[in-house]
């Protein structure tokens, strides 16, 4: 638990590929993909939920939702210095107030049946309170200045996420001591159109584009239920994002538009690559140091430019 992430990262026992950095924009897909993961979670140990810390506005409401979810048995929870961020998440809190998709107490009404004669019929005392939450609260406060800040996250989320990405491309290099081979001249799989669907996460793509979009990005190796039914010569598309199985992630390195073939860069093992069927892209990007550090390239650098409208 101590130390960075990146240095000791470990396959997860279920995985589902969310393809943003923030779940403000599909907050309810986020909650399927919450539910997805914790239906696998058996009970037999003890189980740490990392929040995020998007906790104002919606932020809050969602939160209010897991809680709900997951039902946990302590909350801690760490406010900041000098500045009262949020209320403390108490169980009368939560019982109470409404979350983005749930009702707190206060919006619960009574149903009241009434038959012939006979008195307003209504729940015997204390039944109401049947989905109350029972945990613990574990409050926080610092007592020293900047404790909390929130000011410079994004720039560490941000880092911390390039160095996570790095850190599993890692396990493509030879685990000899030598030079760093760049990614370029690693031996990509071949994967036919027809064996896996395609889906772009965080906005819509023409069909049209699909492949210039696809190419040399960062993609889930996910597994979906369906049989992939394709033809061979254009790739297969869904027109829904699937709450599925991510089995790992690799990097599009190339589009055989001839073979109709994808190449891709994984340290997924074989075993479990034969199960994938459907390509992921979000909004994750391939760390900046990988496409500019590489080597042996002269005059500008293939997928990298300055020459763009900032607007667009």
């Amino acid at each position: 638990l101590p130390g960075p992430p990146f240095t000791h990262q470990q396959a997860p026992r279920k995985m589902v590929y969310y393809g943003l950095t923030s779940c403000e924009q599909d907050t309810e897909r986020y909650l399927d993909v919450v539910k997805s993961v914790f239906s696998s979670y058996k009970k037999e140990v003890p189980l740490v939920v990392n929040t995020m810390g998007w906790v104002k506005g919606e932020g809050l409401l969602l939160l209010i939702d897991i809680i709900r979810l997951l039902s946990p048995s302590h909350i801690v929870q760490m406010d900041v210095y000098d500045w009262k961020a949020m209320a403390p998440l108490s169980t009368d809190y939560v019982h109470l107030t409404a979350g983005l998709y749930t009702k707190g107490k206060q919006q619960t009404k009574c149903k009241q049946m009434r038959m012939d004669g006979a008195e307003p019929w209504s729940p015997s005392e204390g039944a109401g309170d049947a989905s109350a939450p029972q945990y613990k609260l574990l409050y926080v406060h610092p007592e020293f200045p900047r404790a909390g800040a929130a000011g410079e996250a994004r720039v560490h989320s941000s880092i911390l996420r390039d160095t996570a990405i790095l850190g599993y491309l890692g396990q493509l290099q030879c685990p000899d001591i030598g030079a760093v081979l760049p990614l370029h001249s690693l031996l990509p799989y071949q994967v036919p159109f027809c064996a896996v669907a395609l889906r772009v996460i965080h906005t819509d793509v023409a069909p049209t584009n699909i492949l210039y979009a696809l190419n040399a990005s960062w993609v889930g190796l996910c597994r979906i239920p369906e049989e992939i039914q394709g033809r061979g010569e254009a790739p297969v598309l869904l027109t829904q994002t699937p709450v599925c199985d991510c089995l790992g992630f690799g990097i599009v390195r190339g589009v055989d538009m001839e073979k109709k073939l994808y190449h891709v860069l994984t340290p997924v093992p074989p075993e479990k690559l034969r199960l994938v069927n459907c390509l992921l892209l979000g909004s994750v990007a391939i760390p900046n140091c990988v496409l500019v550090g590489q080597q042996g390239v002269e005059g500008e650098i293939p997928y990298v430019t300055s020459d763009y409208n900032y607007n667009i």
